[in-house]
């Protein structure tokens, strides 16, 4: 397939510049008529990468309280279906060279719903936090015009590139690269975050316009496309 053939000619140059100790967090989502998309990228990907976590990127979900009360939260986006559920999620696959990297698992941690755990467990050493799980809800912010705030049609929020730095492990010296920068959360979540260096490659101008509206940016140097 044309686009799978275009995914390994991209994710091979991502592959030479990773370092060896680095991460490369794949944002991928099906849709009802192609569900095994993420997956078949992800297959395609298997001469290049190692998959050392699966993530799921949940955008609304309900849930049941212990008293019975049902809560819904999140950005959920209805369909007119006859046959397919509403798609609430989406992939991000933690993507290393060799499935050795270590990760800072409390870095993107939470608290204990039961505090008794704090000392029942000794690894946790007093601390109120634990591992958060694979399970990620974001929600989208709520915007005023989508053309004007969110064009691009398959953007993130900048939290979700957050709590992937987080989980990677920051340091000082983190060089950070997007090579499909869109209208640029990765690039606001690097800025938050305060890494030290960062790469983006967009050849749409109007989301690279945005993008630099976003950033505050005056000056960037462009290249040809």
């Amino acid at each position: 397939m044309d686009y799978l053939r275009w995914t390994i000619q991209w994710a091979t140059q991502a592959q030479r510049t990773l370092s060896d100790n680095g991460s490369f967090f794949l944002n991928i989502g099906g849709s009802p008529s192609h569900p095994l998309l993420p997956h078949e990228v992800l297959l395609a990907l298997r001469g290049l990468f190692v998959l050392q976590n699966t993530i799921h990127w949940i955008k609304a979900i309900t849930v049941k309280t212990r008293s019975g009360e049902e809560i819904s939260a999140g950005h959920f986006k209805p369909i007119n279906s006859k046959r397919y559920l509403n798609n609430c999620h989406e992939y991000v696959f933690h993507l290393t060279k060799h499935g050795t990297k270590k990760i800072d698992r409390l870095g993107v941690g939470v608290a204990y719903a039961d505090k008794s755990n704090i000392a029942r467990w000794g690894h946790t050493k007093g601390r109120d936090k634990r591992c958060r799980g694979n399970n990620w809800y974001i929600p989208y912010q709520t915007i005023q015009s989508r053309d004007a705030q969110r064009p691009h049609p398959a953007t993130f929020p900048p939290e979700l590139p957050e709590m992937c730095i987080r989980l990677h492990g920051w340091r000082s010296n983190l060089v950070m690269l997007d090579p499909f920068l869109g209208i640029g959360h990765s690039a606001l979540a690097a800025k938050k975050t305060g890494i030290r260096e960062f790469w983006g490659f967009e050849i749409e101008q109007d989301y690279f316009a945005l993008a630099e509206e976003k950033l505050g940016v005056r000056e960037v140097r462009h290249s040809a496309a």
